[in-house]
């Protein structure tokens, strides 16, 4: 594996990682579900120590366990998970999620994400496609296809198609500036 392989894949995995923190915090400060207060206050804000982290996905566990409908609860035990780094639990959270609200963009590129760490690319990209598809401006599906193609199965050719698109929806945001930088480092062939 290449450095420059290495470096993509982990800037992929930073990228996934904060759409999680931020969605989490959407989720859950847009919503009337119940989650437990501790969670709530998460939003974008510092990840807690371990210790806090084990505790508020107990806490989750319960919730889900006693109210096995409450989506709010499975997104962010899924984005717990997704933070604590346990992709397999992370990615069974977002099924239930997805249980309960099929064409949820959000949960499911995070689902996505969680998928491409475990190596099933093939489950990330329908996660990844399928979120664009419910959602045409959902950039950031869009972005991590982009990146599975060009750091997981090394097709430069489609992943520099997956960012040109993205860049004919936007031209403005983060993502889109990550997307030019990405088409020139598959251009230099790196």
């Amino acid at each position: 594996m290449s450095k420059e392989t290495t470096i993509v894949g982990i800037a992929g995995l930073i990228i996934g990682f904060l759409l999680g923190v931020l969605v989490g915090g959407k989720f859950m400060a847009g919503t009337g579900g119940t989650v437990p207060q501790q969670a709530a206050q998460q939003g974008g804000a510092m990840l807690p120590n371990p210790g806090q982290m084990a505790a508020r996905i107990a806490e989750l566990e319960q919730l889900t366990a006693k109210d096995p409908k409450n989506l709010q609860a499975w997104i962010a035990l899924g984005n717990d998970y997704f933070d604590a780094n346990q992709y397999q639990k992370s990615v069974q959270a977002y099924a239930k999620a997805l249980e309960l609200d099929p064409n949820n963009p959000n949960v499911l590129t995070d689902q996505g994400v969680m998928f491409r760490a475990l190596g099933f690319y093939d489950r990330a990209m329908g996660n990844f496609e399928k979120a664009h598809q419910l959602d045409p401006k959902h950039l950031q599906s869009l972005y991590n296809l982009g990146i599975i193609y060009a750091a997981d199965l090394k097709q430069p050719a489609k992943a520099k198609q997956v960012f040109e698109s993205l860049l004919q929806k936007d031209q403005t945001s983060d993502l889109a500036r990550q997307a030019r930088e990405m088409i020139q480092q598959l251009s230099a062939g790196k």
